[in-house]
């Protein structure tokens, strides 16, 4: 499938976005890490932001959705949203694993945007603090996924997509990571929108989405679209 500025539309976890490469045999595996095979993979929502704590996940884990910013890094309650280094594009890139990786991180998804990045100057992400990011589980400081704002701003509309490595899955971090990098994209003078298509057939990726306190905005007969606008932000 072609997506917008040409290219291969590549599924990842959270979204759909033409970068010009392919995932094979891709399925969707939605962040409670239940596969679903009618499906070829999630993808994004559009998203309303709510402050406060809510639950967050299935297992009843309670969390504060707002962040601080750590060195540059949105830093939630659980996570740290940080950049990616050369250093790790270049290890995802040629297979080779950091100590400082969840088990089962890269994941498939990871491995593509890794690759997006390295082929964009070979050495880092050039659409720099609101591009893309590894997710840190503060407790460990392990990477146990990524998530990105897809900069450019379309007419100061912003895409978000996330991925959660399965041995994470449960815990409300896509959720997690989500709230905050959606707050965060927004606080940037040519955002006012943020949003994500998300498929009806993949349940738990619409979870994930209304967890973080998103707002379906509209629908066909396939996809539900959720958006953040800059005016919901600090709404209750």
């Amino acid at each position: 499938m072609v997506g917008r500025g040409g290219g291969v539309r590549v599924a990842w976890y959270g979204w759909t976005r033409a970068v010009g490469a392919t995932v094979a045999g891709t399925r969707e595996v939605d962040e409670y890490g239940s596969p679903d095979a009618s499906s070829p993979c999630p993808s994004p929502g559009r998203a309303r932001l709510i402050r406060g704590p809510v639950v967050s996940s299935d297992q009843e884990y309670r969390v504060s959705f707002s962040f601080s910013l750590s060195g540059g890094d949105p830093t939630t309650e659980r996570l740290v949203l940080r950049r990616w280094s050369a250093s790790e594009i270049a290890a995802v890139v040629g297979d080779v694993r950091l100590a400082h990786w969840a088990e089962d991180f890269p994941a498939e998804g990871d491995r593509v945007i890794a690759g997006v990045i390295g082929g964009q100057s070979g050495e880092a992400d050039e659409a720099g603090e609101y591009g893309h990011r590894l997710i840190v589980e503060r407790a460990s400081g392990l990477t146990v996924g990524s998530i990105s704002l897809l900069w450019p701003p379309s007419e100061g509309a912003l895409e978000v997509g996330y991925g959660i490595v399965a041995s994470r899955r449960g815990r409300g971090y896509a959720s997690e990571a989500t709230r905050a990098l959606v707050e965060f994209g927004l606080s940037s003078s040519d955002v006012h929108t943020v949003y994500a298509d998300v498929e009806l057939a993949n349940p738990a990726s619409v979870r994930v989405l209304e967890k973080a306190g998103l707002r379906r905005w509209s629908e066909d007969a396939t996809t539900a679209r959720f958006r953040a606008t800059a005016s919901d932000l600090f709404q209750a």
